[in-house]
C-alpha cells in the first residue's frame, strides 16, 4: 500500500470518526460539553495510536505443505516443512544523553536464520559493535535426466543445505574533530554442502553413448579471520584515509561425483581441493576540493597474496577411499601440493569539473600491474598402472590501464543529456611449464607455454533524458563495445596442425556488442501510470587462429536479445492499488558447431513473465493484499542421442494473498497464504511441484 494512499484513506476516517464523535459528544452534554480530543493524524492512525514505540518484536510461524522438493528448496531459497521463530527484534535506548544502546535479532528455527546485533554509539566520542550471522543456503544435487531411457539421476529428496556466516567485533574513536580510528575483526564461515554441475559418466541404456549424467556435490568447509585498521582525518580543505587489512584463512573442499550410477562398474570419484592463504593489504586515499567546482580524488593500494594448496582425485568404492590401482579407473592425482604469491598494485585518479552549473566532466584513471607464480607437484594416476611424478611451474605478469570520462549535460529545457567514453589497455605475458604427462602412451605431453597477450577494450555509451510534459518521460540511450585480444606464442609444444592444438593456437579473438534502449513513462492522471522498456542487443565473437593451423578466420558466436518491458499503476479508489508487469525476452546464441552437429545445439534464454499485485484496506485497521507470478520458458531441446541437453524448460504459477490486522497501538497480525506450482521440462518432471505456505505473524511494540 502506497504512503499517498495511506494518507489519504486515513484522512477520509478520521473526518468521518471527527464528526460522529462530536455529535454523540454535543447529544450527551449540551453546548457547554468539553471540546472533543484532536483527531489522529495519517501517520499515527497507520501506526495504531498516538504513542510513539520505537521497539519491537515480530513472532512468526508457518510451514510449506508438500515442500520437501530439492527443487522448490533451491528456488525459493527455504526449507522444506514447518518453521517459526522470533522474525525480528529491535530495542534501542538512551543510557544518558550522548549514548545510545541498540539490540537487533532474528532466529527462525529450521531455516537456519539467525542474527545478533549490539550497537553502543557515544555522540562525537565512538562506538562498539558486536554481531553474529549466520544463514543458510539451498541447492539441489540432483544429477541429469537421459529422456529416451526415462532415466532420472536423484541424490537426495531434500535440498543440500550450506550454513554461511560471521562474527564481527568492531569499535571505533570518532571525534567530531581530529583522527577516527576504527579497528574491526571478523570470522567468516561456510559449512555444508552445495550441488555441482561437474557431473560423472553414465550409461543409459541407449547404445555405447556416454552421457555426463550423475549426482555430483561439493563437501564445503572454509573459514577466515580478518583484522582491518582505518584511519581518517580531514585537514584543511582535504579527507585523508589510511587503512591495514590483514587475512588468513583455509578452503578444505570436497567435490563427490558418483561416476556409472546405478550400474555393476559404479564408482566414486573423491576430487579434493584446499589450501591456506594469507592476505597483507594496505591502501590510502585523498579528497580535496581544490576548487568550490573542482573535487581532485585519488587511491593506491598494494597487496600481498601467499598462499599453499593440496589436493588429490581418487577413483574408488566410496567416498574418502585411499588410492589403489585398479584397471577401470580413469586418470586421478594424489598428494598434490605447492604454493603461489601474488603481488597486486593498484593507483587510481579521478576529477570532477563543473565549469558551469549545467555541466559536469568526470575523467579518471586506474592502473594496475600484477605480478603471480606457482609451482606444483604429486603423483598421476591412470587404470592399473603405477604412479608417475608430475611438477609444473608457471608465472604472469599482467598491467592494466583504464580511462574513463563521463559528461552529463543538463542546459537544455527539460533535457538531461550524458555520455561515457571507456578505454582499457592492456600487456602481459603468461609462463606454464610442466603439467600431468602420459602414462603407458596414454596422454599428451606436459605444456611448455610462452604468450604474451595485449588487448584493448573500448566502449563508448550515451543517453538522454526528456521531461516533454509533466506526465511525460522519454529515457534513450545506448553503447557500443569492443573487445580485441591478440596472442602471440612464442613458446608451444603442441602442434597447430595437429589434433590438440591449445592452448597456444589462438591469434585474436574479438568480442563486440551494440546496445540499444529506451523507456517510457506516462503519468495519465493523479491513479495511472505507464512504464514501458524495450532493450536490443547484438554481440558477436569473432575468433583468428595461427596460420600454421590451417584454419580461417570465423565468427565463432553471435547472439541476439530483445527485452520488452510494461508496467502499469492504477489506483481507482483510494482505498484500493493495482499494479501490474510485463517481461518478455528473446535472446538467441549460435555457434557454427550447431550446424555441423546434435551434440551442440544454439542456445535459447526465450521466457517472458506477468506480476499482478493489488492493496485493499478493508478498514482503518485491516489491510488486504494478494499477488500473482507467472513465469515460461521453453527454450529445452532434447538431443539426449547426441549430447546433453540444456536449455530452460518451465512454468510457474505462485500467488499470496496477506490479511493484517492492527488489533491496539502495541498489537498487530497478519496471515498470510501462498500456493507455488512448478512444472520442469528438463527433469523429466522429478522437478515439478506444488506447494502450499501458511504463514502467521504478530508484533508487539514497547
Amino acid at each position: 500500500m502506497k504512503p499517498t494512499n495511506q494518507k489519504q484513506i486515513a484522512r477520509c476516517w478520521l473526518w468521518l470518526l471527527g464528526l460522529v464523535a462530536a455529535a454523540q459528544a454535543v447529544a450527551a452534554a449540551g453546548t457547554n460539553a468539553p471540546a472533543p480530543p484532536a483527531p489522529l493524524t495519517p501517520e499515527q492512525m497507520f501506526a495504531g495510536g498516538t504513542n510513539s514505540y520505537n521497539n519491537w518484536i515480530d513472532f512468526s510461524t508457518g510451514g510449506f505443505i508438500g515442500g520437501n522438493s530439492a527443487n522448490f528448496q533451491q528456488q525459493h531459497q527455504t526449507a522444506g516443512g514447518a518453521f517459526g521463530g522470533i522474525e525480528g527484534f529491535h530495542y534501542g535506548t538512551n543510557l544518558n544523553k550522548k549514548t545510545t544502546l541498540t539490540l537487533d535479532g532474528r532466529a527462525i528455527a529450521d531455516q537456519h536464520d539467525y542474527k545478533l546485533k549490539l550497537d553502543i554509539e557515544r555522540e562525537n566520542t565512538g562506538f562498539l559493535r558486536a554481531s553474529f550471522t549466520e544463514f543458510r543456503t539451498w541447492s539441489d544435487g540432483d544429477g541429469g535426466f537421459f529422456p529416451p531411457s526415462d532415466i532420472n539421476y536423484p541424490l537426495s529428496k531434500d535440498a543440500l543445505g550450506l550454513d554461511r556466516g560471521n562474527f564481527t567485533l568492531e569499535g571505533g574513536l570518532t571525534p567530531e574533530k581530529g583522527l577516527n580510528a576504527v579497528f574491526k575483526y571478523t570470522h567468516t564461515f561456510r559449512e555444508g554442502e552445495e550441488g555441482s554441475t561437474a557431473w560423472g559418466d553414465a550409461h543409459p541404456n541407449y547404445g555405447s553413448i556416454v552421457q555426463g549424467l550423475s549426482p555430483s556435490f561439493s563437501d564445503i568447509h572454509e573459514h577466515a579471520d580478518s583484522f582491518q585498521l582505518d584511519l581518517t582525518d580531514h585537514v584543511k580543505k582535504t579527507d585523508f584515509a589510511l587503512g591495514l587489512h590483514v587475512e588468513m584463512g583455509r578452503t578444505d573442499d570436497t567435490l563427490k561425483i558418483t561416476e556409472f550410477p546405478g550400474e555393476p562398474i559404479q564408482q566414486k570419484i573423491t576430487d579434493q581441493q584446499g589450501a591456506k592463504y594469507d592476505v597483507y593489504d594496505v591502501h590510502t586515499s585523498t579528497e580535496t576540493w581544490v576548487k568550490t567546482n573542482l573535487l581532485l580524488s585519488s587511491g593506491f593500494s598494494y597487496s600481498h597474496l601467499d598462499s599453499t594448496f593440496f589436493g588429490s582425485r581418487i577413483y574408488g568404492s566410496d567416498f574418502g577411499a585411499g588410492y589403489v590401482p585398479n584397471a577401470q579407473y580413469g586418470a586421478g592425482y594424489y598428494g598434490l601440493g605447492g604454493g603461489s604469491l601474488l603481488n597486486e598494485y593498484v593507483m587510481d585518479l579521478n576529477l570532477l569539473y563543473r565549469p558551469t552549473p549545467s555541466l559536469t566532466i568526470i575523467p579518471s584513471v586506474r592502473v594496475q600491474q600484477d605480478d603471480s607464480s606457482a609451482a606444483s607437484s604429486g603423483f598421476e594416476t591412470l587404470g592399473a598402472g603405477g604412479p608417475v611424478p608430475f611438477a609444473s611451474v608457471g608465472n604472469s605478469d599482467d598491467l592494466d590501464v583504464r580511462g574513463r570520462l563521463d559528461i552529463a549535460y543538463r542546459g537544455f529545457t527539460n533535457w538531461v543529456l550524458h555520455s561515457c567514453l571507456d578505454f582499457t589497455g592492456a600487456d602481459g605475458d603468461l609462463g606454464q611449464y610442466g603439467g600431468l604427462v602420459p602414462i603407458g602412451g596414454i596422454g599428451t605431453p606436459a605444456v611448455q607455454s610462452a604468450i604474451d597477450g595485449r588487448n584493448f577494450i573500448q566502449k563508448y555509451s550515451a543517453g538522454a533524458r526528456w521531461y516533454p510534459s509533466r506526465r511525460v518521460t522519454i529515457d534513450a540511450g545506448g553503447y557500443y563495445k569492443l573487445d580485441t585480444y591478440h596472442y602471440d606464442s612464442s613458446v608451444d609444444n603442441t602442434p597447430n596442425n595437429g589434433p590438440n592444438r591449445y592452448p597456444g593456437y589462438l591469434e585474436m579473438q574479438k568480442f563486440a556488442t551494440y546496445d540499444a534502449n529506451t523507456r517510457l513513462t506516462l503519468r495519465l492522471s493523479p491513479t495511472v501510470s505507464l512504464v514501458s522498456r524495450y532493450e536490443y542487443q547484438w554481440s558477436t565473437i569473432n575468433t583468428a587462429p595461427d596460420p600454421l593451423a590451417g584454419l580461417p578466420d570465423v565468427e565463432s558466436s553471435t547472439m541476439q536479445s530483445h527485452i520488452i518491458a510494461q508496467d502499469i499503476s492504477w489506483t481507482p479508489w483510494s482505498r484500493l492499488c493495482l499494479q501490474a508487469g510485463l517481461n518478455y525476452v528473446l535472446s538467441d546464441t549460435k555457434t557454427p558447431a550447431s550446424d555441423v552437429t546434435q551434440a551442440i545445439l544454439d542456445a535459447r534464454n526465450n521466457y517472458w513473465t506477468v506480476n499482478f499485485s493489488s492493496g485493499l484496506v478493508l478498514d482503518n485497521k485491516t489491510d488486504f493484499n494478494v499477488s500473482y507470478f507467472y513465469y515460461q520458458a521453453d527454450d529445452y531441446s532434447d538431443n539426449s542421442p547426441a549430447g546433453v541437453p540444456y536449455g530452460a524448460g518451465g512454468q510457474e504459477h505462485s500467488i499470496t494473498a496477506t490479511l493484517t490486522r492492527r488489533i491496539s497501538e502495541r498489537v498487530r497480525v497478519s496471515l498470510k497464504y501462498g500456493y507455488f506450482r512448478y512444472l520442469d521440462s528438463p527433469s523429466g518432471g522429478s522437478g515439478d511441484y506444488g506447494v502450499n505456505l501458511i504463514y502467521a505473524t504478530l508484533r508487539y511494540r514497547f
